[in-house]
This record gives C-alpha cells, sequence and structure tokens, in this order.
C-alpha cells in the first residue's frame, strides 16, 4: 500500500511541475518588467533622436549639449539596473551560498 502512496505522490508532483511551468498563458512580472524596459529605452532613444535630429536640421549645432548625450545614455543604462542589479545578486548568492549548478 506505500507504494501505491508513492505511485500516487509520484504522479501529482509531475502533473504540478507541468501545470506550474505551463503557468496557463499567464505572464509573471519579469515579462512585463522587460517590457516596460525596452520601451522605456526605446522612448528615451526616440526622443533624444528626435531631439538631436531637431537640432542638426536647424543647423544650430552649438546647441547640442554634451550633457544631453550624456542624460540619454545614463537614462537608456538605468532602465536595465534592476536586471544588472539581479545578475550581480544571483552571483552574490551562489557564491555566498554555494549554488553550484
Amino acid at each position: 500500500m506505500s507504494d501505491e502512496a508513492e505511485n500516487t505522490t509520484a504522479v501529482s508532483s509531475e502533473e504540478m511541475t507541468t501545470a506550474v511551468s505551463s503557468n496557463d498563458g499567464k505572464r509573471g512580472a519579469k515579462d512585463y518588467s522587460l517590457f516596460a524596459q525596452i520601451f522605456a529605452a526605446i522612448w528615451i532613444s526616440g526622443w533624444s533622436a528626435f531631439k538631436f535630429a531637431k537640432i542638426i536640421i536647424a543647423g544650430d549645432f552649438a546647441a547640442l549639449d554634451i550633457s544631453d548625450i550624456v542624460f540619454s545614455a545614463f537614462s537608456i543604462a538605468a532602465c536595465f539596473v534592476p536586471v544588472y542589479f539581479s545578475i550581480i545578486l544571483d552571483k552574490v548568492k551562489d557564491i555566498r551560498f554555494g549554488g553550484g549548478k
């Protein structure tokens, strides 16, 4: 009877694993976060490109500040800080707790 219980438990865990991995087509927080990061990076890039193109078309190159270029680059990099931070924390966790795979 214990063998039967073990088989039932094994089947249940397999079904649960399949159900959890399929996730019924629902999107998780990581998917939405990735979309938001990409959208923000495209928005900043597009806005900066529009601003720079407007200055170049006007022929007023003196109005092109280096701070605008640097700020747009830092803004795009800042969009992806959560990704970098997550990677760094995963590495620290693996080193500290020995999470070798």
